[in-house]
């Protein structure tokens, strides 16, 4: 019985850390939004979390795998080591103020539209709750704090993979903002990002048309090549582009165009195997019009492994929590919100996520449901899931917004930036914390995981990284 309580005493401490500093935690997310900066450009961003862990007693290494923008946060000694996953950037063309309607703070400006200002702050939050009680008890143990950026391009832990960034973790958790409480217990798909460069011959469009060579018409008889290789593919292949440059003047024949390919699949074999048959296209499409090409592969990522024992300790430790405390005026901006849905979208959101359709009926989700998703795939990507093929991973979401609301919108942008995010990102910190505790405190549960991981490795095959050898990440320099 003393055992007991001397464990909920430890629980209390860290939950308890996380409301005496919520304030600070709030102010951090604050800035973060404010900044709203892109993949790879978190200058800012990512200086803030590493001081305030720096300052915390945590030893940064900044820089790592090549991007200014990464950095690991470590304290403690001995094993488990534990790492907690944090991400920082935010979205281009979604700015916005903090009102129920579209506004935006800076025309054309970023915005953080899928909630990352409150990721990463509730991520290192998590770990310093979790270090004040090891460092209090005297007990061996590590904690990683994993500042990863360029989620959104999912560039940042593809590259910290390749480069052994995470190699000496035992176990990484994470979480990320959502608008329902539980674990996030589904795969997600594999993808390739890759832009086809074609290169013809300039002309006059009316006098000499015949003197010139389109890749303009190079990169439409693609498109229009790997349209019809839709129809022979698999349902949850899914290949979606942009034409980034068609040429200029339509009086001119454009001697250079580029189209850009995301191709997603719910296994990394099928996303190469599509890839190839996209390499035969544009071969294809540069005989017909007599250009050459170039292929320029950007990043790749797997499929998500979601760790069942590592899941059982983040859900556990959400039930101890609890849903965040919203109150009315919460409840209120979530309801305007929602009035700016197109009619339907609550609806289809659950829908496609697979979630019970009787929460049409909530704003906002006040309790902690069991899993919902295992063993589906969802339909967007993340570089979470190269992680999860090198060390046993697991995440969950909490309640950030309203129910039913668009990812990648400006009422997220909003929700994240108001106090409806923040007492999400509060949750998220405390289950953190408490996540970390619980594998320390026990490190059976640790081997347990691992072997599970083993396991399951065993059965799909090892990792191997998707970018090619030479492939370095696509930087932007600073600018002051």
């Amino acid at each position: 019985m003393a055992h007991f309580m001397k464990n909920e005493t430890m629980e209390n401490m860290i939950m308890g850390w996380v409301d005496d500093h919520q304030e600070k935690l709030i102010d951090l997310s604050k800035k973060i939004w404010e900044f709203a900066e892109l993949g790879l450009e978190e200058y800012h961003s990512s200086k803030l979390l590493a001081e305030w862990l720096e300052k915390e007693g945590f030893s940064i290494e900044m820089g790592v795998a090549g991007m200014p923008t990464a950095f690991v946060a470590t304290w403690g000694r001995g094993n488990p080591i534990i790492g907690i996953l944090g991400e920082y950037d935010a979205l281009p063309g979604l700015s916005q103020k903090k009102v129920p309607r579209k506004e935006p703070l800076i025309p054309g400006g970023n915005g953080h539209g899928c909630g990352h200002n409150v990721y990463g702050v509730a991520a290192a939050g998590g770990a310093i709750a979790a270090k004040k009680w090891l460092e209090r008890e005297n007990i061996s143990g590590t904690i990683k704090f994993y500042g990863c950026p360029a989620e959104e391009i999912l560039v940042g832990k593809v590259f910290m993979v390749r480069n052994g960034v995470f190699n000496d973790a035992d176990a990484c958790l994470t979480w990320h903002p959502n608008s329902i409480n539980s674990l996030w217990a589904s795969s997600s798909l594999a993808m390739n990002s890759v832009k086809f460069h074609f290169y013809g011959k300039s002309a006059h469009a009316a006098a000499n048309p015949e003197a010139g060579k389109s890749a303009l018409k190079a990169v439409q008889l693609m498109d229009i090549g790997v349209h019809f290789l839709r129809e022979h593919l698999v349902d949850q292949i899914r290949i979606h582009s942009t034409i980034p440059n068609g040429g200029g003047s339509p009086n001119v024949v454009p001697d250079q165009a580029q189209i850009w390919y995301y191709i997603r699949a719910p296994h990394r074999a099928e996303v190469e195997e599509t890839y190839q048959k996209l390499i035969n296209i544009a071969k294809g499409a540069s005989l017909m019009t007599g250009t050459n090409y170039e292929i320029e592969f950007i990043t790749g990522c797997y499929n998500m492994l979601p760790n069942k024992v590592l899941g059982n300790v983040l859900f556990e430790n959400m039930k101890k929590v609890g849903p965040p405390n919203f109150d009315d005026i919460d409840f209120e901006l979530a309801a305007e919100l929602t009035k700016t849905f197109e009619p339907g979208t609550k609806e289809l959101v659950l829908q496609t996520a697979g979630l019970p359709r009787a929460l049409v009926e909530k704003m906002l989700h006040d309790e902690v449901i069991e899993p919902y998703d295992e063993g589906k795939y969802m339909s967007g990507s993340t570089d979470v899931a190269d992680v999860s093929w090198n060390v046993p991973t697991a995440q969950f979401t909490t309640a950030c917004a309203p129910i039913g609301t668009p990812g990648h919108s400006w009422q997220n942008v909003v929700s994240v930036g108001s106090s409806i995010g923040q007492k999400g990102m509060l949750v998220a910190a405390k289950i953190l914390g408490l996540s970390v505790f619980s594998l320390i405190k026990n490190p059976r549960l640790v081997q347990q995981a691992k072997e599970e991981f083993a396991k399951k490795i065993s059965e799909v095959g090892g990792y191997v990284s998707p970018l090619p050898k030479d492939s370095k990440p696509p930087i932007i320099k600073k600018t002051n």
